[in-house]
């Protein structure tokens, strides 16, 4: 009876694994073809300033806010000054150096530009209460990206600020923008105000 009862177990076996295959397939069908609820999302989410600096960024923001200096390869950004716009310490930019046609104006800091508008000064974005955006509010910064117009409403911002770009940004993003440059050193440097064009030769 012992043998017979071994011979009986070792035959069962093939069926016995045959069965757990069939089963563990249907299980696994049910299992794909069940709704899956999609996986949390891993990114940490970013502070409001930490968007900022990555859209400030992408957006080139330093390309004209931060002045170049002579580096070992070249021309960089000077970063002890970044974003503080063009240097007041610079002697003064003349109408001899208004073109036509767009172009910078020769500085050597990549900060002062020329064209028909006359010459246009990147401006000091710190928070330095006196020369910097110290006193623009979070409403005012917004309200000066979307209308081109410094604060809000004074005078256009000129060329060549991309404020047409700014201000397809969402209210978000703009806020995020804001929130990083109150959050950079602030630095006092009181840019130029604009240099419009000479008036236009009268006729003789």
């Amino acid at each position: 009876m012992h043998h017979v009862a071994i011979r009986s177990v070792r035959r069962s076996i093939p069926v016995l694994v045959a069965t757990a295959v069939v089963v563990s397939g249907a299980v696994l069908g049910l299992l794909a073809c069940s709704p899956q609820k999609p996986a949390a999302p891993t990114a940490a989410v970013q502070s409001p300033v930490e968007r900022g600096a990555y859209l400030v960024a992408i957006a080139g923001c330093n390309d004209c806010h931060t002045p170049l200096k002579m580096g070992e390869h070249g021309p960089e950004p000077d970063m002890s000054r970044m974003l503080s716009g063009h240097p007041e310490s610079f002697p003064p930019v003349a109408h001899a150096e208004l073109s036509g046609s767009w172009m910078w104006a020769g500085t050597g800091t990549m900060t002062a530009f020329s064209g028909p508008w006359g010459i246009s000064f990147a401006a000091n974005l710190t928070p330095d209460e006196e020369t910097g955006l110290g006193v623009f509010t979070e409403e005012t910064f917004i309200a000066a990206m979307r209308s081109g117009k410094h604060m809000g409403g004074g005078r256009p911002l000129l060329p060549p600020m991309p404020w047409q770009s700014c201000a397809h940004m969402t209210d978000e993003d703009l806020k995020a923008v804001y929130a990083y440059l109150r959050s950079i050193p602030p630095i006092r440097n009181q840019v130029p105000d604009p240099i419009p064009p000479p008036p236009a030769p009268t006729a003789g």
